[in-house]
């Protein structure tokens, strides 16, 4: 979705070098995609710590397997964008930044820009700077049992955004985590717990399930230009639903070729995430200089870079991130923390 996104924004400018019109697709508000990478990680975190749970060195073996998993792709993406800005900087869209700010952003550290925003350099870390936060308060809660742990993470977040909204706002980087769109993690938490249970629910409430979730994402009841209600409600509790029918589902063996197929690209999303703007913004140049884009049209060249990001990202994860990330591991201590 947010690949789509960004694919239809350098489309338009593809358009108007033709001289041709290109209407964006509003079927669905595509950057909702990251409220359903939200919610997603806030059910990750609990299934896949179910042997962390009030242990002793849970903290450590989480913080580090996350670190492990998020830091290197991310600081890539942002060295090969600081290069790009370097040789060739007319192909980006922003000012140079200040020694500062690129401390900031491999640290993950909010900041604001000269141009208002609160972004890093390398603007798609937004999300990974709420991700961060996350995963440090789920380190100081995984101590506890498991329900008592999301519980404590749950409440840090709500008093977190309860005082940000009625105390606040409070200065950066408090007043950036304490953002609404953290409780999408509290929702996701909610799920884990609910199938760590045994809730498993039949297959057509949950076909209902994800009809309600992208009917009420067609509606775009948070839109950026003057939404009704706030994101945690118009894109976290659809994106809730959609990850719902997801994972309460029953067990039913080995899955077919093509929902296998699916989890490749699934292992390469954080790579299509972070990377897909350079395959983008590589085919525009390309279109600009070569008749490329004459041949394809806007929607022609929206396909064409979501191969291309496609495509670059499971590459990066095959020759790139899989084998850097099962190295770092063998690094770490193996096994379970001692109970």
């Amino acid at each position: 979705m947010v690949v789509l996104h960004h694919a239809q924004h350098d489309a338009e400018a593809v358009a108007a070098h033709l001289g041709r019109a290109f209407t964006r697709s509003d079927l669905l508000p595509w950057l909702s995609g990251v409220d359903i990478f939200f919610v997603i990680s806030g059910f990750v975190m609990v299934h896949a710590s179910a042997n962390l749970f009030g242990r002793v060195g849970a903290r450590r073996v989480f913080l580090t397997r996350r670190l492990i998993r998020i830091v290197p792709l991310y600081w890539a993406a942002t060295t090969v964008y600081l290069a790009v800005a370097l040789v060739a900087p007319h192909v980006l869209n922003s000012e140079a930044p200040t020694w500062w700010q690129i401390f900031a952003s491999y640290l993950f550290i909010p900041f604001r820009r000269a141009d208002g925003f609160v972004q890093p350099v390398y603007s798609l870390g937004w999300t990974l700077n709420f991700e961060m936060f996350f995963y440090l308060v789920f380190t100081a809660a995984i101590v506890l049992p498991r329900r008592w742990a999301v519980a404590a993470a749950s409440a840090g977040l709500v008093l977190l955004v309860a005082g940000n909204r009625y105390l606040g706002p409070w200065p950066l980087p408090l007043s950036y985590w304490g953002d609404t769109i953290v409780l999408e993690f509290v929702l996701g938490m909610g799920l884990a717990l609910l199938r760590g249970r045994g809730l498993r629910l039949p297959g057509l409430l949950r076909v209902a399930l994800a009809i309600a979730g992208f009917a009420l994402l067609h509606l775009d009841l948070s839109a950026a230009d003057g939404g009704i209600v706030p994101q945690f409600l118009g894109y976290g509790v659809p994106a809730a639903l959609l990850v719902a029918a997801a994972v309460l589902g029953r067990e039913t063996g080995r899955p077919p070729v093509f929902e296998r197929s699916l989890v490749t690209l699934g292992d390469a999303s954080y790579a299509l995430y972070l990377l897909h703007p350079f395959a983008i913004r590589a085919l525009g140049q390309l279109d600009a200089r070569t008749p490329l884009g004459a041949v394809v049209g806007p929607w022609g060249f929206v396909l064409l870079a979501y191969l291309a990001a496609v495509a670059l990202a499971l590459l990066a994860y095959r020759w790139g991130e899989r084998p850097l990330l099962d190295r770092l591991r063998r690094l770490t201590p193996r096994g379970s923390p001692a109970p």
